[in-house]
């Protein structure tokens, strides 16, 4: 089964985009990879994927103690499903500010794992201006982080944590800080 993880953009979306302070960055509306000005691999395309449910942390970082480890490898596309995207709704101030985020630990253990891409259902793996140095650097090691995914939840199905296929398809732009994307996981 192919789930769309895309989150679907609508003219309302696009203006409510382009008027906030994150307009002007472009490749960066919607579900998009952080890539930092870096190429993305083409073999990351299709990737093993695990999704973790983790909407039970509240008012704190995501942290290592929230997930099963042992299900991240190398070369994985590791989904965080926070329900966040759902609960504010894409394009509001609280979606870019207040947004969950993981912690530094959780990052740099990634990181050791050479996962290659971080995906989310939010607006991004850490907050303020902590959010470009946390994507330029995973992006220097190969890692790229998804941003604004829904239906995270019909992968998990019920489930805490569920292993997936995930296909993830940027435009080909170069020189931009972040690629629109598809991605697509299958069960």
């Amino acid at each position: 089964m192919l789930i769309d993880l895309t989150l679907n953009i609508t003219p309302f979306l696009i203006n409510q985009f382009q008027s906030s302070t994150f307009g002007p960055m472009a490749g960066h509306l919607g579900t998009h990879l952080d890539v930092m000005d870096q190429v993305f691999p083409l073999p990351y395309m299709r990737r093993r994927g695990v999704v973790f449910d983790v909407r039970h942390v509240k008012q704190r970082d995501i942290d290592i103690s929230d997930i099963d480890l042992s299900q991240v490898h190398g070369e994985m596309f590791a989904a965080f499903y926070s329900g966040f995207l759902e609960r504010e709704g894409y394009g509001s101030a609280g979606y870019f500010t207040n947004h969950p985020q993981l912690s530094n630990s959780l990052i740099d253990v990634l990181l050791r794992k050479q996962v290659s891409i971080i995906g989310l259902d939010f607006a991004g793996i850490r907050r303020g201006d902590a959010h470009f140095d946390a994507n330029a650097r995973c992006a220097r090691l190969d890692t790229f982080v998804v941003e604004n995914l829904c239906n995270l939840d019909a992968l998990l199905q019920g489930e805490k944590d569920v292993l997936f296929s995930a296909h993830t398809y940027p435009m080909h732009f170069s020189g931009l800080t972040g690629l629109p994307c598809r991605v697509v996981g299958e069960i």
